[in-house]
């Protein structure tokens, strides 16, 4: 039943809105029209009987009951008050109706009536076009008592009732149909300020757009949803900004290993090699294939971790031996000597070895990079911290450009012969922040430049 009447719903939320309040009311005006319509018959009953009783007290006056005998008197209207009046004397019948034979249905059930003996109403579906009502009433007396049947047609009655029930038919299909057209336009309204924000939401973006749904003023169920939308679509943009900045960050870490490995395969294809050549250059190119992978892995775990519980501690790693691997690997000219220093013996961090290489490692390259001879790691403590200072001699951060250091794309400039992106030193940042450390920046320290890694102890 209900598959073969779903194609006949409505599609849209203000039609079955529609149709809703439209069942409602026709219900509801059933209800009313049958409880009006019986409280009617009722009505009018109590009128036909208060009728009946009132000339069966008209007659009663006419009859005498005072003598040996009942007698009915004759009075000036008397053809007015003997129409449809029965008077019996005990069970024996003193007058009828003129056209009324003494064996009709009408006659019977007046004499069922009178036999009764006391005041009673009964209606009879005698040979007429519509029922007759028919109430006795006793006339009592000293020595004899008498019974008066009097008997109206119900017609009157009846036609009244059926106008009262056309009438309130008639009612109901204009209030229904004012129901339906009042719903529609009141629904259409209420909705007016869904299709705009559907409109809204189609036509801009969910990234560059600065609109938001919950500026305006709507009902408190629109305002809400307004502020849901807004909600999800700052989500939404975070999201995206999140993948882009995961997209740049995996471009930038991985640029190095990859241009070892092209390197390496450059080499080996332009001349020949030696087996133990073609040994050493599968290590440089199985080491740059790791470190991918584990660039990979730190750079995702960290971007789920975040997402998950942004305040996770990844795990405790000793220092030193870090820096000095990261020194070991690192493809630096040979005018340049990186050194590890350590003021407190075996310092730990409180993050993985794989992470500490990932905040490190932009901070090295580029004290690599820019270096004149020397670049220098050293390890200290401070108040519930690790504390790694990275220092080059080179010519260091133009004045100008260090309120952008640390800004994604951002480079002091662009032809200084060096191939970056602008990405690590912000990643450096987001990654020790993310464990509640800090990458900070030394604007007085000279000559060179010096950074400095905040990591919480382990």
């Amino acid at each position: 039943m209900r598959p073969f009447l779903r194609p006949l719903a409505p599609r849209t939320l203000r039609g079955r809105l529609s149709l809703i309040a439209l069942t409602t009311a026709a219900l509801l005006m059933t209800v009313l029209t049958v409880v009006f319509h019986t409280m009617v018959d009722r009505h009018l009953h109590h009128q036909a009987d208060d009728e009946l009783r009132t000339r069966a007290d008209a007659v009663a006056t006419t009859v005498d009951t005072h003598g040996s005998r009942v007698r009915v008197l004759e009075t000036a209207n008397d053809q007015l008050l003997d129409t449809n009046v029965w008077i019996y004397d005990g069970t024996h019948l003193l007058e009828q109706p003129a056209p009324t034979a003494a064996d009709s249905p009408l006659t019977r059930a007046a004499a069922r009536l009178a036999a009764q003996g006391g005041p009673a109403c009964a209606t009879v579906h005698a040979d007429r076009p519509h029922s007759v009502r028919l109430c006795s009433r006793p006339v009592s007396g000293r020595h004899h008592s008498a019974m008066v049947v009097t008997a109206l047609d119900l017609a009157p009655y009846r036609n009244s009732s059926d106008t009262l029930l056309l009438g309130s038919l008639v009612l109901d299909a204009v209030m229904l149909i004012c129901t339906y057209a009042l719903t529609r336009l009141s629904v259409g309204r209420a909705l007016r300020p869904v299709r705009a924000m559907t409109e809204q939401a189609t036509q801009r973006s969910a990234v560059a757009a600065v609109d938001r749904f919950g500026l305006e003023e709507h009902p408190a169920e629109l305002a809400a949803l307004g502020t849901s939308l807004d909600a999800l679509l700052d989500r939404i943009r975070a999201v995206l900004r999140h993948e882009r900045q995961l997209t740049g960050e995996l471009s930038h870490e991985l640029r190095t290993p990859l241009t070892r490995i092209i390197v390496e395969l450059d080499w080996w294809r332009g001349r020949p090699r030696s087996a133990e050549q073609t040994r050493a250059s599968h290590q440089v190119i199985a080491e740059a294939t790791q470190s991918m992978l584990t660039i990979c892995d730190t750079l995702l775990n960290d971007a789920r971790e975040n997402a998950l519980n942004p305040s996770t501690v990844p795990g405790t790693t000793g220092v030193v031996p870090v820096l000095r691997r990261l020194a070991q690997r690192l493809d630096a000219p040979r005018q340049v000597r990186t050194a590890v220093e350590a003021a407190c013996p075996e310092p730990e961090a409180g993050v993985t070895p794989a992470l500490l290489e990932r905040i490190v490692s932009p901070l090295l390259s580029n004290a690599v990079r820019y270096a004149r001879s020397r670049v220098t790691m050293s390890v200290h403590r401070g108040p519930g911290s690790v504390l790694i200072d990275v220092v080059d001699d080179g010519p260091g951060v133009p004045e100008t450009f260090s309120g952008e250091l640390f800004q994604p794309g951002r480079r002091a400039t662009a032809t200084d012969g060096h191939d970056g992106a602008g990405l690590g030193l912000p990643l450096a940042r987001r990654l020790a922040r993310a464990v509640g450390g800090e990458v900070s920046y030394d604007p007085g320290h000279t000559p060179g430049a010096r950074f400095t890694v905040t990591l919480p102890a382990g």
